[in-house]
């Protein structure tokens, strides 16, 4: 695990004569604090910061072929490295190191560019092919590893696994994109392949690119399908995910260093960590936090998991510096972030990186299995609207009008919903905020933008039959990417700790997408199957476990804790400047909540994790970690 980042011409115009790659790589130290490599010529310079994992001594990267001619650093773990390098040896292929990424060397050797078929991991790669002249990206199929690159002005191609490295390349000047910016407000995150600047993409999941002869083409190598469907019986089906399960954690298990797993006390984490307690021959080390707010603390929930499976639980109460948390996201996130379960995600992996360098999540989940609450409403909606042959819309229009107050507000968004064509009537329902609400916070120029441009056509698959697989298969390559994915890695490489998510093995997930939807959901029941194959490894009480997710008390902190960082951006002259926000309707929303007659922390999020990122990336450009007061 490590970040990487670089640059190359591969033309008749050399790059500048400085270290630009080292520079990149000193800006994402944190992603890799063991080591530090770099390769460089007049057409090219790639570097990588190592978290070392596998291979503590021989995995030093740049690493190389046996002629020297290819060069790669790589950032993520390749679980069948093993079988691949036999699969290599045998076609005559010689090793140096014991590494999973000197595989990947050999194997684009041996396939070219349909060699990332072949790796079953997270990774995010640079191949630097001297011979051909060229330089190879890739990300894997879900997203877990980042990949950002930018074409400079003198035509050169900068690559790195974070942001904020582009701003040690050269003549870097990006431009806030306002569409990006209108995505964020809705959606909680910038949604892939954009990114907050015009300037910079990032590379799709599943897709790799190639930079030759100054021309840059991406290809992707890899979809998940949803068709034909498995045909077995529910038993069947029950026992071949158990298998897919196991042996998706028992992959994760390779490591030369200490590890352990999250665990929150739901479905997800607790699956996994059961798992892990039998192939292993040690207590696993379990991390857990809560808050003293008995909504926000899953501690019990977690202490009983552990205990069924005899685990080295760690728990911890936190009252964390509100303050200074979202001072450390604005800084590690990169691009405005809007999900508050970064706190959390952030504070538990400072607590097992003081145990552990590597943990298993349950991340996955609720995509590969229906788990989410917002499927069984939609489901709801859904057959709400067919029964009532379209009258149940004006009708709760009429209703909300009646009730008047908070409960006419929420019979009004309902009836608005089923007005909306698929799958605007999905995505309305599970975006941050509608454009009533956020519109009156923004500059009439961003609030006037089309909120889900970038990921209308990821809903809209013709080869997947049933529309709630659809949903699946869009959130998969939106949500889960550009929001739980990005929280998980910035988050835990913030702590120098990596982070493995069985549930996202693509092997079960090429088996979980054919099961028949009504075993993922069934209307009543979200994650039916995943639950049956829990019921032999987790107590009772954990499978009747109300979702709870991983949230903080932010309405309680925006009315203390926040309040003097909320009051002196409201201040701020650049705030006010910025040409992004309607100042006085950010006033009167923040007003509106101190009263405490309604909620807005999560508008009110938005608004300060976007102000934060401004201040450390727009007005500092990334020359350090911002705090209160503008200090370093």
């Amino acid at each position: 695990m490590c970040g990487i980042a670089g640059i190359a011409s591969l033309q008749e115009r050399p790059l500048p004569d400085a270290p630009i790659a080292e520079a990149m790589c000193q800006l994402i130290v944190h992603r890799g604090p063991d080591d530090q490599g770099i390769y460089a010529d007049r057409q090219a310079q790639i570097g990588m910061r190592r978290l070392s994992i596998i291979d503590l001594a021989g995995g030093h990267q740049p690493i190389h072929n046996e002629d020297k001619s290819i060069w790669i650093v790589f950032n993520g773990e390749i679980y069948n490295f093993k079988e691949l390098r036999r699969e290599l040896q045998q076609c005559g292929h010689s090793f140096y190191t014991n590494s999973d990424t000197e595989c990947i060397v050999h194997a684009y050797e041996q396939y070219g560019d349909q060699c990332f078929s072949k790796l079953r991991g997270m990774f995010g790669i640079a191949i630097l092919d001297l011979a051909r002249n060229r330089l190879v990206l890739a990300r894997d199929r879900l997203g877990k590893k980042p990949l950002y690159y930018t074409r400079t002005a003198d035509g050169y191609l900068a690559f790195a696994s974070e942001l904020k490295s582009m701003f040690a390349v050269p003549g870097f000047a990006p431009t806030v994109s306002k569409s990006a910016t209108r995505e964020y407000f809705s959606l909680g995150y910038v949604p892939a392949p954009g990114t907050i600047y015009d300037d910079v993409l990032k590379l799709p999941p599943a897709h790799y690119l190639v930079f030759e002869r100054g021309t840059v083409a991406t290809q992707r190598y890899w979809k998940l399908d949803f068709r034909p469907k498995w045909q077995d019986d529910e038993a069947t089906l029950s026992r071949r995910l158990r298998e897919h399960l196991d042996e998706a954690v028992r992959l994760r298990l390779v490591s030369d260093v200490p590890f352990g797993a999250f665990l929150s006390g739901g479905i997800d984490s607790s699956v996994v960590a059961a798992l892990m307690a039998r192939h292993l021959s040690s207590p696993v080390k379990t991390f857990t936090i809560g808050f003293n707010e008995d909504a926000f603390n899953e501690i019990p929930d977690a202490r009983r998991i552990a205990e069924h499976i005899g685990a080295e639980h760690h728990e911890l109460v936190v009252t964390p510096d509100a303050i200074g948390m979202v001072e450390d996201l604005a800084w590690y996130c990169d691009e405005p972030f809007g999900d508050a379960s970064s706190i959390p995600t952030f504070i538990v992996s400072r607590m097992a990186v003081a145990h552990v360098k590597m943990v298993l999540s349950g991340d996955g989940g609720d995509e590969g299995f229906a788990g989410y609450e917002r499927y069984r409403k939609y489901m709801q909606l859904r057959k709400m609207a067919r029964l009532s042959l379209g009258m149940a819309g004006p009708a709760l229009s009429l209703a909300g009008t009646a009730a008047g107050g908070s409960l006419g507000i929420r019979l009004q968004r309902i009836a608005d919903r089923m007005a909306l064509p698929y799958p605007e009537r999905y995505l309305s329902g599970v975006a941050l905020s509608t454009a009533a609400d956020v519109n009156p916070l923004l500059s009439a120029d961003v609030a006037g933008l089309d909120p889900y441009a970038r990921i209308r056509d990821h809903f809209g698959r013709t080869d997947i039959d049933e529309e709630m697989e659809r949903i699946l298969s869009g959130d998969m390559d939106t949500y889960l990417v550009d929001d739980i994915l990005v929280k998980v890695d910035r988050m835990t490489m913030a702590n120098s700790l990596e982070a493995r998510a069985p549930l996202l093995d693509h092997v079960l997930l090429e088996f979980c997408a054919r099961l028949p939807f009504p075993l993922k959901n069934n209307g009543r029941v979200g994650k039916y199957l995943l639950k049956k194959v829990a019921a032999d490894l987790l107590p009772a009480e954990c499978l009747q476990k109300r979702k709870q997710g991983f949230g903080i008390p932010l309405a309680k902190w925006f009315r203390a804790d926040l309040k003097p960082l909320m009051l002196d951006l409201l201040a701020d002259r650049s705030f006010r400047q910025r040409g992004i926000f309607n100042v006085e309707g950010v006033r009167a929303c923040y007003e509106r909540h101190l009263s405490g007659l309604q909620d807005f922390s999560e508008l009110l999020w938005l608004v300060l994790t976007y102000e934060m990122w401004a201040r450390n990336y727009l007005d500092r450009r990334g020359s350090g970690r911002l705090t209160v007061g503008g200090a370093k």
